[in-house]
């Protein structure tokens, strides 16, 4: 079968240096794997730290990839719940099933813990022909869903999902904002916040507001404004008013990190919560500490999520509830001009797929 392999890193990301369509070996499953032919698979910025071979060095020859959506072709002797033929999609967490943690329901915090596609290998992900995963890492797609809208949403909407409802606990009626609304796990945070219908301010560059609007936010603010935090107050006053509380954010959603955490901070409600999956502008922040302490402000890490919550999600997607937002679709011989296209994100809204001439 042909996948995207790369045999050495690229630091200057060259990723045309180094992304080949290449002939390997087709997998056979083990006794607990699934084998399923792609037809459709997404990009996460963690296939440009696999070719920058850093924040970790990744196995080579690496085929990255970390969401795959697909027709089974071969089931192991061991697996009891998919069958050949099932429309499935990737669940890219993978944890060892048995800790403490992962038998508490808590497998994205397992020691353990690697994520398919990024941290696996070599030879082993997305980016293929034909790939397998362990039963307990695939999800059925529901009727309805296509196999682009499951790709596009394996991860992302299992971390927005995982983060807000999760770990941010959200209820009906908040205050939420959603930074990054026009990326991945923006719009998807966009729409699970209306889905428990709470208020939600989305920021965004200029040319991605009205598409922040039309995925259902209530209000649209351009974060590129350096006083961009001064128009979420105010909306969040006329909020308050309409509903006889105090001003301020109940939930912000992070993963823009060092260029805009501590202005969100000054956002927040008293007992409000600040989640964060990530820091694209850079982790080193700078944190005023009296919007900690002083207002009693929970600061929640998220990374990934359960199998549980990402079919939570799969299933509003297959009631219509949540929609993907798909940018753009490359084959495996453009996967150079799509990870440059992922990592300059000009003019980028939602996801970049990529699929095989097979699909």
């Amino acid at each position: 079968m042909k996948a995207v392999v790369y045999n050495e890193y690229a630091p200057d990301d060259n990723f045309a240096k180094i992304l080949k369509v290449q002939d390997i070996d087709d997998p056979k499953p083990k006794a607990d794997e699934v084998v399923f032919k792609v037809k459709s698979a997404a990009l996460n910025y963690n296939d440009i730290w696999g070719m920058r071979g850093q924040p970790v060095p990744v196995p080579l020859p690496h085929v990255s990839g970390s969401d795959a959506a697909g027709d089974v072709i071969a089931v192991g002797e061991d697996v009891k719940n998919i069958k050949v033929g099932d429309r499935v999609v990737s669940h890219s967490n993978m944890s060892c099933r048995v800790c403490k943690a992962c038998t508490d329901g808590r497998e994205f915090d397992c020691t353990q813990r690697i994520i398919w596609g990024f941290q696996t290998g070599p030879t082993w992900g997305a980016f293929s022909e034909i790939t397998h995963l362990p039963e307990v890492n695939i999800s059925v797609i529901p009727e309805g869903v296509s196999y682009d809208e499951a790709a596009a949403a394996s991860m992302t909407l299992l971390t927005s999902w995982h983060m807000l409802v999760g770990r941010a606990k959200i209820v009906p009626g908040q205050t939420i904002l959603i930074m990054g609304g026009g990326s991945g796990v923006g719009s998807f945070g966009i729409q699970i916040a209306k889905l428990y219908n709470c208020d939600v301010i989305a920021t965004a560059s200029p040319d991605k507001l009205d598409k922040c609007l039309e995925l259902g936010a209530d209000y649209a603010v351009d974060h590129r404004k350096e006083d961009w935090h001064k128009e979420v107050r105010a909306i969040s006053k006329e909020l308050a008013k309409k509903k006889g509380e105090a001003p301020g954010i109940d939930v912000s959603f992070d993963h823009i990190g060092e260029t805009h955490w501590n202005k969100q901070l000054t956002l927040l409600k008293y007992g409000a919560t600040l989640v964060s999956c990530g820091a694209t502008t850079g982790y080193d922040a700078k944190t005023d500490l009296r919007h900690v302490f002083f207002k009693g402000t929970n600061i929640l890490g998220s990374t990934q999520g359960t199998k549980a919550e990402l079919d939570q999600g799969l299933y509003w997607m297959g009631q219509g509830k949540i929609k993907a937002a798909i940018d753009s679709t490359y084959s495996f011989e453009q996967a150079a001009e799509a990870h440059t296209k992922m990592l300059t994100g000009k003019g980028l809204f939602g996801k970049i797929l990529m699929k095989p001439e097979s699909a």
